[in-house]
C-alpha cells in the first residue's frame, strides 16, 4: 500500500513568507517549507495497481493554468481539540475545478468518495494541546495574511510516509496544466 494525495506545491518565495509566521505558539508542530502545499484530494492508502490507474486518470485532467492568492489564517477544531493552523486560499473557480477533477479521477479507480467539504488551505502547523486563547491570539495576529498572486501551472501526486518527526512527502508524478 502507498499513501497518496494530489496537491499544488507552494512556490518557495511564498512558502518563505509563511515560514516566518511560524512562531509564538507553544505546542505547534510547524510544517517545513517542503511540507507546505494545497491538498487537492487525499486518496489514502492504495494498492500499487490502483496507484498506477490513478496516475493514468490524473494525466487526463484538463484545467488551464491559473493564479492563486493565499489569504487569512484559521484553525480546524475547537477549544483544546484544535488540530491544525492554516493559511487560507482566496476563492478560485479554477482550483475548485481542479479539485473536482481529482475527485472524479479517484472515483474512476474506485477510491471511496471524500465526504468532507473541500476547504482549500495550507497547513502551517499541527497542534498539541495549545490553550484556545493563545491559538486565537495567533490567528488574530496573522489573519491579514495575503500573498502575492502565484501561478499554478502544475500539480503533483505525492506519497506520504508517517514518521516520528512528521510526514515526509515525495513527489511521485507531476502533471502540467494546459
Amino acid at each position: 500500500m502507498i499513501r497518496l494525495f494530489a496537491a499544488v506545491a507552494i512556490p518557495p518565495e511564498i512558502a518563505q513568507g509563511l515560514v516566518w509566521r511560524q512562531t509564538g505558539l507553544p505546542g505547534a508542530r510547524w510544517r517545513t517549507v517542503d511540507q507546505l502545499h494545497i491538498t487537492l484530494r487525499f486518496f489514502g492508502d492504495v494498492p500499487p495497481v490502483t496507484a498506477e490507474d490513478l496516475d493514468l486518470e490524473l494525466q487526463r485532467i484538463f484545467v488551464k493554468p491559473f493564479d492563486l492568492v493565499l489569504a487569512g489564517a484559521g484553525s480546524f477544531g475547537e477549544g483544546w481539540r484544535i488540530d491544525a493552523l492554516w493559511a487560507g486560499v482566496e476563492p478560485s473557480e479554477s482550483l475548485e475545478r481542479l479539485h473536482a477533477r481529482c475527485e472524479t479521477a479517484a472515483r474512476k479507480v474506485h477510491i471511496k468518495a471524500d465526504s468532507r467539504r473541500y476547504t482549500p488551505h495550507v497547513t502551517l502547523a499541527y497542534m498539541g494541546q495549545a490553550p484556545e486563547p493563545k491559538v486565537a491570539a495567533w490567528i488574530a495576529e496573522h489573519n491579514l495574511l495575503k500573498s502575492p498572486p502565484f501561478r499554478v501551472d502544475r500539480f503533483g501526486l505525492y506519497s506520504s510516509v508517517l514518521s516520528p518527526s512528521g510526514s515526509q512527502y515525495h513527489l511521485e508524478r507531476e502533471y502540467r496544466l494546459a
